[in-house]
C-alpha cells in the first residue's frame, strides 16, 4: 500500500467513510465503548491480529470498558497515510461483531 503522506482533503474524504473516526493533530482516532472490560481487552486481541496482518500498528489505550485507537505513519514522517485508514476500516469491520459502539 501507498505511504505517501495524504493531503488534509484526501484525509477529509477518507474520514467521512469511517463514522466515528478523526483527525486529532497528525493520527487518525477513534474510541470505542463495549458492554465489559473483557470485552474491550478482546477487541485489543482482534486489532493486535490485524496490526501484525498488515504490519501496521495503531496505539492502544484500554480503560475499563473502552478501547481507543490512534494512528499514523511513522515510515512516512508521522503522517497520515493510505495504511492508517486501511487498518481502521479493518477495525471498523470487526467492532460490530465485539459488540463496539
Amino acid at each position: 500500500m501507498a505511504q505517501e503522506p495524504l493531503s488534509q482533503k484526501e484525509i477529509e474524504d477518507r474520514l467521512r467513510e469511517l463514522p466515528g473516526w478523526s483527525l486529532e493533530e497528525s493520527r487518525i482516532a477513534r474510541t470505542y465503548r463495549l458492554g465489559t472490560h473483557f470485552a474491550a481487552a478482546a477487541m485489543v486481541v482482534q486489532v493486535a491480529a490485524i496490526q501484525d496482518e498488515l504490519d501496521h500498528h495503531a496505539d492502544l489505550l484500554l480503560s475499563y470498558r473502552t478501547l481507543s485507537l490512534s494512528v499514523n505513519t511513522h515510515s512516512a514522517g508521522g503522517a497520515v497515510t493510505e495504511l492508517d485508514f486501511a487498518l481502521a476500516r479493518r477495525v471498523e469491520d470487526i467492532a460490530p461483531g465485539l459488540g463496539a459502539a
